[in-house]
């Protein structure tokens, strides 16, 4: 039996275990909807960000702060596969490399794609960047909504977790840090 084939009987287990009929006409092809959707939410698995990264690093004299606002994603908790949403906010300080600014939001998508838990996703793509661009410096601050404290638990709907990863110049330099913050700032969910 193929993998894709224990995926999809695993989803029809479980619509059995909640108390659906796998064979009402609203659910029978649910079992391979899912495993196409897992895939796709997944797929960060199968995407290295160094290579990411290096497709796309160029020659600068720039060596002022980079900031990427604002870059939505979607990911999932690793204890309960309930999605987590939220934006990512990225910053870099140059040291003879640029990187196209595509790359960055892709990164956090490669990472996204995983189960995570934010603390360490928020780890994953300041040291991503950090190594594939040996810049001065990289801060990455995370502010995202978990539906497995809003749907389930606790249930407070609409608390927002924050998180940061700092390296370099942003982590030495409490100027170069607070203007990161500053930047990013306005962009935080309230």
């Amino acid at each position: 039996m193929s993998k894709e084939q224990e995926f999809e009987d695993s989803i029809r287990n479980i619509l059995e275990y909640i108390g659906e009929d796998v064979n009402r006409e609203g659910l029978e092809k649910t079992p391979s909807r899912v495993r196409k959707a897992f895939e796709f939410i997944c797929g960060g698995y199968k995407e290295n960000p160094e290579e990411i990264l290096n497709s796309a690093l160029f020659t600068s004299s720039n060596d002022e702060m980079v900031v990427i606002k604002d870059i939505e994603f979607y990911s999932q908790c690793e204890h309960h596969m309930l999605p987590i949403i939220g934006k990512a906010h990225v910053a870099y300080i140059p040291n003879g490399k640029v990187v196209g600014l595509s790359k960055i939001p892709r990164v956090v998508n490669v990472f996204a794609r995983r189960l995570q838990i934010q603390e360490q996703m928020t780890e994953q793509i300041c040291d991503a960047l950090n190594d594939a661009l040996k810049p001065k410096g990289v801060a990455v601050m995370i502010d995202a909504r978990h539906m497995c404290m809003e749907m389930r638990g606790v249930e407070k709907i609409c608390s927002t977790t924050v998180t940061s990863a700092l390296r370099g110049l942003f982590k030495q330099n409490k100027k170069t840090k607070d203007e990161f913050l500053t930047i990013v700032s306005s962009s935080l969910q309230k």
